[in-house]
């Protein structure tokens, strides 16, 4: 679901989803949503007595397709407890953040934020070394060959070098979406995220110049033309 409206939408009304389940069912959110609507719903499925488990999942489309996701799941234990074969069917690794569904929620939204900071990274220094006239492609490989060898930078690093934003992945709207989440959970406990409001801006330039539909990784389009390099 691609946000709070979706899932609102989504679970109440005659025809949502909470209307089919069957007292003490369980509601599992494996979108990424704020730690409000979380709530919302947390208290909508105690009341119709029901269970909200929220389950968000990390991974891209072709994690999902060969159930290689990684999953912070919060929520009554009973109810986790009951849904952990079906997260273990999608996932390799699913590990509990207790019995509040917020808590699921806000690991999500920190990770993603951790996502796009590292992609941002990226981009910024794939701009430097291209400007200094080195070859970013053998940077890529020297530096996921030795410091940087998880799969984010592979992953992101080769598609701003190859140029490659299409067909999207994570679209630049939904990454928004993220941040927005990130500097809304942050402002609710007095944290400062100015990497978090710098990315916001970046993907903000992005948007504005109608790159709705490609991928995150964009953000290496935006360092490179913001440095006066081909994009």
């Amino acid at each position: 679901l691609a946000g709070d409206d979706a899932l609102r939408d989504m679970v109440e009304g005659p025809q949502g989803a909470l209307a089919g389940l069957p007292n003490g069912g369980i509601l599992a959110n494996m979108s990424t949503v704020s730690l409000a609507i979380t709530r919302e719903m947390t208290t909508v499925c105690q009341d119709a007595g029901k269970y909200f488990v929220a389950a968000p999942v990390f991974g891209r489309p072709d994690a999902a397709e060969g159930a290689k996701l990684f999953i912070p799941v919060a929520g009554s234990a009973q109810a986790v407890d009951r849904i952990m074969p079906l997260l273990d069917a999608v996932g390799q690794k699913t590990v509990r953040f207790g019995d509040d569904p917020a808590h699921a929620a806000a690991v999500k939204i920190s990770g993603n934020f951790m996502l796009q900071a590292a992609i941002e990274g990226l981009a910024e220094a794939l701009a430097l070394v291209r400007k200094h006239g080195i070859d970013p492609a053998q940077y890529l490989d020297f530096m996921t060959g030795s410091l940087f060898s998880a799969p984010l930078y592979r992953i992101y690093g080769g598609a701003i070098v190859e140029r490659r934003y299409e067909p999207a992945g994570f679209a630049l709207p939904l990454a928004l979406k993220d941040t927005k989440l990130a500097i809304a959970a942050a402002e609710e406990v007095a944290v400062p995220l100015p990497l978090a409001d710098l990315i916001r801006d970046r993907f903000l330039i992005g948007l504005s110049r109608g790159w709705d539909s490609l991928d995150m990784a964009a953000l290496g389009k935006v360092a490179a033309e913001n440095a006066g390099l081909e994009s």
